[in-house]
């Protein structure tokens, strides 16, 4: 993601602690619901990799949710990563590894982190470009080992509309700060999904109008 964006301040809120560790109060609302659903999907041991990992507390919940899962945390910043492993210091977790960088937009990286038993996406692809997503779940499908799982999360258009004034509002302004990011439509990620020889599992109506999809390489 080469871009760095003047985002709206709900595109991506988080609060400092003393401690290092960084508190968003969407993963407060949305962490359990996320991993229930991951666990639904997730093999009981393997490689999980955690795309986007943010502050770190969605990993935490899904590394204690399902501990038979090496689970590697990622994200494109220093300060989220940093965060990340602040979050695994007080957790202790045995099967949270530390955060290492990763840019899930950028083309290559898939074939260096081939064979992932299960890969998660939570609240991203709205904040990137067409050309970027479909990258991304390219690299996804590259990653993946056989019978490998991808659950991707966040808001999305429903057959080209928004289904809340306040999605409709949070999709314009990241439109308005970038015409190449906001809402991704649920039949293109569809359609992506399959352009990659992935097999869709599943779409999920989540809490708060958001969507997953849950795909499988063969």
């Amino acid at each position: 993601m080469s871009r760095r964006l003047n985002l709206p301040d709900t595109a991506s809120v988080a609060h400092p602690s003393d401690d290092g560790r960084m508190f968003a109060p969407s993963a407060a609302r949305n962490a359990a619901d996320i991993a229930t659903l991951v666990a639904d999907h997730a093999p009981a041991t393997g490689r999980a990799l955690e795309i986007a990992s943010g502050t770190g507390e969605h990993a935490v919940v899904f590394a204690r949710a399902m501990p038979g899962l090496d689970w590697q945390p990622t994200d494109i910043d220093a300060a989220r990563r940093a965060s990340v492993n602040a979050h695994a210091a007080v957790a202790g977790l045995p099967n949270l590894r530390p955060a290492i960088p990763l840019d899930a937009t950028a083309a290559g990286w898939g074939a260096a982190h081939a064979g992932q038993d299960l890969i998660v996406l939570v609240n991203l692809l709205h904040l990137i470009s067409v050309f970027e997503a479909k990258t991304l779940i390219a690299e996804v499908a590259q990653a993946l080992a056989p019978g490998g799982r991808f659950v991707l999360y966040g808001p999305f258009l429903r057959d080209g509309q928004t289904t809340s004034d306040g999605d409709t509002a949070f999709h314009a302004s990241l439109r308005a700060q970038d015409p190449e990011i906001g809402y991704k439509d649920d039949w293109d990620v569809i359609d992506w999904i399959h352009a990659n020889w992935l097999d869709l599992v599943r779409v999920v109506e989540m809490p708060a109008n958001n969507l997953a999809f849950v795909a499988r390489r063969p």
